[in-house]
């Protein structure tokens, strides 16, 4: 069910375009083709609770003043059915309108009797979104880029299940191809180093092997394992081995790193899987539509003529046998779509892969989907701030900084919550002395002590012998004051922000909504007492704090964050 706000936004719009074509069946508007009528929030509140621009929207179809339009249009306006106390014409024509107290008191009710559940809707019909995110290579440590895609990706898919979406979280493990056959070479070259010479021609690292420390650490586990017995052995034994040995470590090591994250995913999907049947699916259907031939031994992929002179043909398999990275990714969005029925794959992907969406979605339309049922969130770098400077090497390991480091040092709530401030477009900085610090510059310290501060607030009333009681709409109705109805102004915009940061895969928006609502109520709390001698005002006021401090919670809970009710 909709929330308040959102179903009198309906009933506006309707009793607006009804008195449009009121003025039409009167002759005060010429019959036309309309546009929609849209109702808008005005930043300012001096402009009303709502407002349309419906007069300057008409102003061509009907060849007349704005202004002139707007007064017919309010003067057929049938307002009976909506808790509007009055509207009227501002500037060129804009229509304000103004809530009465009953539509705050209903709103308010409203949060209070949803508790938690308010804000949620049932915008997204049950449809069934996969969203896959972080999925960080299992060769190496996770970067803050993978610290960023999983707060984004996370929220993102909590904000989805709110506006009434069926959502799996799913991490795509790469354990097949290239990066695994170097991962093999790097630890079998590491491996030979502890029991040959340094001057053994067999110890050199090439220069696009993998050269982290974990490397080196996985060859030291395996070879306290099993010594020197796969000194001997044939390259390719002892790679696959080696492989067979780290990987499963490293996976596992990713899927606690996820848990101290507090992402829980739905699927770990492996690559591998896809090359036992499903790649060589998507090259046969490739190759039935005619859009495959071979060139210099490889079979490429004819992206365009599938798709047009725009995108450049791709090799799918290799002068070696070996599928390719992009064939593998046009099976794993198939079985997404076609295998397990999802509506949507939203994928998060740093922005360094823009090129690659648009060649996806080609290739996906190729083989029989519908290239639109993908949706690609292109995220920006990180950059990581100390002492008002870039911060690149962790002090502890003098490399960079992992996703470890950093939960090793800042708390998960201070990660998840800045790394959700921003769109995922723009680039941001996370300053790590900020995330530590306990006070109102910390953005999550804020929302949190706003949420403790309430708990104090209610168990001082009950301490001095309050009872705290349910509130008639009638008691609801004497918060009259500016920050009291400031407050209850946002509450009732939640659902709105929800489903508009579901459509716009943009989670940060409830971040800062939830930002602003903590600051809402500082305002009041500095402005007002909740403890007045007026025993309705008080329990009206009660109730006031008991609705931000659920939607708070709810919010923060929602993100994984936690609700602290002392600090």
């Amino acid at each position: 069910m909709a929330q308040l706000l959102i179903q009198t936004k309906q009933k506006l719009k309707a009793a607006v375009a009804a008195a449009v074509q009121k003025g039409i069946e009167a002759g005060d508007f010429p019959a036309a083709e309309l546009p929609a009528i849209q109702i808008e929030i005005p930043a300012d509140s001096k402009n009303g609770d709502f407002s349309t621009n419906a007069a300057m929207a008409l102003a061509r179809a009907f060849r007349n003043n704005p202004r002139k339009i707007a007064e017919i249009i309010t003067a057929n306006l049938d307002l009976s059915d909506l808790p509007i106390q009055k509207s009227d014409i501002a500037g060129a024509g804009f229509i304000n309108f103004y809530l009465s107290e009953d539509y705050y008191a209903l709103v308010l009710k409203e949060a209070l009797d949803k508790g938690c559940d308010f804000g949620a809707s049932d915008y997204g019909e049950g449809k069934r979104i996969n969203v896959e995110f972080v999925s960080a290579n299992p060769t190496g440590p996770m970067h803050m880029g993978n610290a960023r895609g999983g707060a984004l990706g996370d929220c993102l898919a909590a904000v989805l299940e709110k506006a009434g979406y069926y959502v799996e979280r799913e991490f795509y493990v790469n354990d097949a191809g290239n990066q695994i056959l170097k991962f093999g070479l790097s630890l079998s070259i590491r491996y030979l180093s502890l029991f040959l010479p340094e001057d053994d021609p067999r110890c050199e690292l090439p220069e696009d092997a993998y050269h982290g420390a974990d490397i080196l650490e996985r060859a030291q586990e395996f070879a306290a394992a099993y010594g020197d017995a796969y000194v001997a052995v044939s390259e390719a034994e002892r790679q696959q081995a080696l492989i067979d040995f780290a990987l499963p470590k490293n996976i596992a090591a990713m899927k606690e790193l996820m848990q101290k994250y507090r992402i829980t995913y739905d699927t770990w999907f492996m690559e591998s899987e896809l090359h036992k049947k499903e790649v060589g699916e998507v090259i046969d259907i490739l190759s039935a539509k005619g859009y495959t031939y071979e060139k210099d031994g490889a079979l490429w992929f004819a992206a365009s003529k599938a798709g047009g002179e725009e995108f450049k043909d791709e090799v799918l398999v290799r002068s070696n046998g070996t599928p390719t990275y992009f064939t593998a990714d046009i099976a794993y969005h198939r079985n997404k779509l076609s295998k397990r029925r999802f509506d949507k794959a939203i994928d998060i992907w740093g922005a360094d892969h823009h090129g690659h969406v648009a060649r996806l979605k080609n290739a996906l339309c190729a083989v029989g989907e519908s290239g639109d049922a993908l949706d690609v969130v292109l995220m920006q770098l990180v950059r990581l701030i100390k002492d008002g400077k870039p911060a690149k090497m962790s002090k502890r390991t003098g490399k960079a900084i992992t996703l470890e480091d950093l939960l090793n040092d800042i708390p998960a709530d201070a990660v998840r919550f800045l790394f959700n401030m921003r769109e995922a477009t723009s680039q941001m900085d996370f300053d790590l002395d900020l995330a530590l610090e306990q006070s109102s510059q910390n953005p999550v310290y804020y929302v949190q002590y706003a949420h403790a501060r309430i708990c104090s607030i209610l168990r001082k009333i009950e301490q001095d012998g309050a009872t705290l009681q349910p509130c008639s709409l009638e008691q609801l109705k004497g918060l009259q004051e500016a920050e009291e109805i400031a407050i209850i102004r946002h509450l009732a915009s939640l659902t709105d922000e929800i489903i508009t940061a579901a459509k716009t895969y943009d989670p940060a928006r409830i971040t800062r909504y939830v930002i602003t609502l903590a600051n809402l109520f500082h305002k009041f709390y500095n402005a007002h007492r909740v403890a007045v001698d007026d025993e309705n005002l008080m329990q009206a006021r009660v109730s006031l704090c008991m609705a931000v401090k659920t939607t708070i919670k709810s919010i923060l809970e929602m993100f994984k964050i936690t609700a602290p009710e002392k600090m």
